[in-house]
């Protein structure tokens, strides 16, 4: 659900608080809503317990920043990262920051750089403080990205419709529906109130975008689906209407609630 236009992103990664396995996977998740312009990582480089980081930072071009650890037990790279960004932000050669982090100090800077006027994507892990989520247009979760690993290994064929379409194959759910609360039943059914016309019918495109905004977290994948349509039609809460326009048959897919 591509919810943010194509950026100059400036990418900044806090070595201390995220793991280094799968950032090539992560990389590719960033450029599904722009160009990584800047590519940094900061930590105390040492240290021999970010050793595993080094080869990561040659197969993904990422410049390391060197941030001394000068206290026992604090975060070294807060205040680095956060000087950086204010720098590249006046720089204006940018339209938005990833800050890749499981920390809440950064909930601030982003924060900040929204009222800016720059998009803010954050990727950490599912332990990462919900104040630092909230601060950000969209919030990305590492375990999504391990699981998108293994999925090839978890796909069923989705048949053939009858306008002769190429087949597509969507990844089986790999996590069960209890996951799929009534909290998120809800926050999907105010929504489409919110967008439904007269007839209650809300564009599904405007359906994501809003729930975006008022959960930067939410993704279809958190519970086991690729995309936001198969989420939708797998709950008995929701009506779905695939309208085709007359250009190419391209489908405009529509949502209503089920009294």
């Amino acid at each position: 659900m591509n919810t943010i236009q194509n950026l100059k992103l400036a990418v900044l990664i806090d070595a201390e608080n995220v793991p280094y396995a799968n950032i090539k996977g992560m990389f590719e998740e960033i450029t599904k809503y722009g160009t990584p312009t800047t590519k940094r990582i900061y930590t105390d480089w040492t240290s021999p317990r970010v050793s595993n980081w080094k080869k990561v930072l040659l197969e993904n071009a990422i410049t390391p920043i060197q941030q001394y650890s000068y206290t026992k037990g604090k975060n070294a790279t807060d205040s680095a990262m956060i000087i950086d960004a204010m720098d590249i932000l006046y720089s204006g050669k940018v339209d938005g920051f990833c800050i890749v982090s499981s920390d809440s100090d950064f909930t601030r800077l982003a924060t900040r750089l929204r009222e800016a006027g720059m998009k803010v994507i954050g990727i950490g892990e599912k332990k990462t403080p919900i104040p630092f989520i909230t601060a950000c247009d969209k919030f990305i979760y590492f375990e999504i990205l391990e699981k998108e690993d293994n999925s090839t290994n978890n796909v069923t064929p989705k048949k053939a419709t009858s306008d002769n379409n190429e087949e597509k194959v969507l990844a089986k759910p790999k996590e069960s529906l209890s996951k799929i609360d009534k909290r998120l039943v809800s926050l999907i059914r105010n929504s489409v109130n919110d967008l439904g016309d007269e007839d209650g019918w809300a564009f599904l495109g405007d359906l994501g975008n809003i729930i975006l905004k008022k959960q930067p977290d939410f993704d279809p994948r958190n519970y086991g689906f690729s995309k936001m349509l198969p989420l939708i039609k797998s709950l008995d809460s929701f009506i779905v209407d695939e309208r085709e326009t007359g250009k190419a048959n391209i489908k405009h897919v529509y949502v209503k609630n089920r009294h």
